[in-house]
This record gives C-alpha cells, sequence and structure tokens, in this order.
C-alpha cells in the first residue's frame, strides 16, 4: 500500500519510530478523555495497540494509519478503520476513528485525515459503508462526523464503561468527500 498525500498530511502505516511519539499522545489525559474508560495509555500498550493496528492491516487490508505532517515529519495521531467489536450497534462494521495529539487540535487535521480515510474506504477498497461512535458529549468528534457527511443514527452504552454513545454512518455511495 502507498501512502496517502492531502495537502498537508502523510497517511502511512506504521514505524519504529512512531512508538514514543505516540506514547506521548496516549499519556495525555486530555487526548485519552473520550477513549474507553479515559485512563492514558502506557508506552506498552501502545506498543500493543500499534501491533493489533498492524495485524489489522495484514487481515483486512485496512487498519489505522499514522498521520504525519507533510512539512515537518512530525507524528500527529493516528485515523483509520476498524472492525468494530462493539457496541453491538456496529459490531462486524467497520468503523472510522481518529486520535490527535493536542497541540494538532482546532487546525482541521483530523477532518483532512479522515476525508482522506474515507476516500480510501470507497475507492480503494470498495467499501459501501461506514460507520463511527462518540461520547455524545465529544462535541469535537461530533462535529468531524458532520463534516464527513456522516449523520447520527441512533445511541448506544459503551458495553463496558457505560458512556452515552451517538451512532453515526454513511453510505459510501453518497459520499462526495
Amino acid at each position: 500500500m502507498t501512502d496517502i498525500r492531502t495537502p498537508r498530511l502523510v497517511l502511512r502505516r506504521w514505524l519504529d519510530d512512531d512508538l514514543v511519539p505516540l506514547s506521548e499522545i496516549h499519556a495525555d489525559p486530555v487526548v485519552m478523555q473520550h477513549i474507553d474508560d479515559g485512563t492514558p495509555r502506557s508506552m506498552e500498550q501502545t506498543a500493543q495497540d500499534i501491533e493489533t493496528w498492524e495485524e489489522e492491516w495484514d487481515e483486512e487490508g485496512f487498519g489505522m494509519f499514522a498521520v504525519e505532517l507533510l512539512g515537518s515529519g512530525e507524528l500527529a495521531g493516528t485515523v483509520g478503520l476498524s472492525v468494530a467489536d462493539a457496541p453491538a450497534e456496529i459490531a462486524g462494521q467497520v468503523a472510522i476513528s481518529w486520535r490527535l495529539g493536542r497541540v494538532f487540535w482546532g487546525q482541521g487535521y483530523a477532518s483532512e485525515a479522515a476525508h482522506a480515510t474515507l476516500e480510501f474506504a470507497l475507492q480503494d477498497r470498495g467499501l459501501d459503508r461506514v460507520v463511527a461512535v462518540c461520547r455524545t458529549v465529544d462535541g469535537a468528534s461530533a462535529n468531524v462526523l458532520g463534516k464527513l457527511g456522516m449523520e447520527p443514527e441512533g445511541t448506544a452504552q459503551h458495553p463496558v464503561h457505560g458512556h452515552d454513545l451517538t451512532v453515526y454512518g454513511i453510505d459510501l455511495t453518497q459520499y462526495e468527500g
């Protein structure tokens, strides 16, 4: 698979050098506040995340990209596709998600990377539908999902942590980038 370039970003597979900067992103409680139970992740947990994402690339032909700034080569975070295992409302469907370091928030990087990921899902992988979930209180992620053209389709609860979630979806045959 070749890298995906946007005007400001490169979406690519993971490199060994990505572990430390992604661990720093995962260690920030503000970044992690809406992910799982909100607990920051250790370097070991981050290494396991990268390994799991790489395995999904090998098994599914898609996964989580490393998001690199085109100008500086700095790792901004991750964006990509995965087969959802929970909540039950989307289990087995392909879901888009992202997380960026806090210093990269508010600059349009999440929307730019997510748009490129939806185009990859439609054009390169031939997927016809992508879903997403976000905590109901996560207005920033809901804003990005709206920019992608994803529509709220219902609500759910996180099966382990009990958080209220909003379920989104988009039919990629109608996606306009």
